[in-house]
C-alpha cells in the first residue's frame, strides 16, 4: 500500500452506492475540488461505495448521470491513491476485473492503517 505523509492529507471515504442518492456524486465532487486546490488526498470506497468502481454502470435506466465517467478524471486531477476493501467486493460478488480503474485492494487491517495515515477524514 502506498503511504502518504500525514501532513494535511485527506482521506475521502465513500460508503454509499452511486445512484441511491446524491451522496456518492457529492463525494467525488469534493475529491475533485480538493485536488484542484492541490490537497493531497486518497479515496477509499467501502461498503456499497465499491459499486462506483464498476465499469458496467447503467444509470440511464434510473435517469441519472453516469458517475462512472468521473473515475477516469481522478487521474487527470492527480488523484492516484484510490482504494477499496477486498471484503466489500467479495460480499457483493464483484470480481476486481470488473472495476473501471485500478483501485488498490486492501484487507481489513490495511483499511484500518489507512485511516491512521491521514490527518483529515471526510466520510460520505
Amino acid at each position: 500500500m502506498s503511504q502518504p505523509t500525514q501532513n494535511n492529507t485527506l482521506l475521502l471515504v465513500i460508503r454509499h452506492s452511486p445512484y441511491a442518492n446524491q451522496v456518492a456524486r457529492e463525494a467525488f465532487d469534493a475529491a475533485l475540488t480538493a485536488a484542484a486546490f492541490e490537497v493531497p488526498l486518497s479515496v477509499l470506497l467501502l461498503d456499497d461505495g465499491c459499486y462506483s468502481l464498476l465499469a458496467s454502470q447503467q444509470p440511464e435506466q434510473l435517469q441519472a448521470k453516469n458517475l462512472g465517467k468521473t473515475l477516469p478524471a481522478l487521474a487527470m486531477y492527480d488523484i492516484e491513491r484510490v482504494y477499496t476493501a477486498s471484503s466489500a467486493l467479495t460480499q457483493r460478488g464483484i470480481d476486481p476485473t470488473q472495476l473501471q480503474i485500478d483501485a488498490e485492494l486492501l484487507d481489513d487491517a490495511d483499511v484500518s492503517a489507512l485511516f491512521h495515515q491521514h490527518q483529515h477524514i471526510l466520510s460520505f
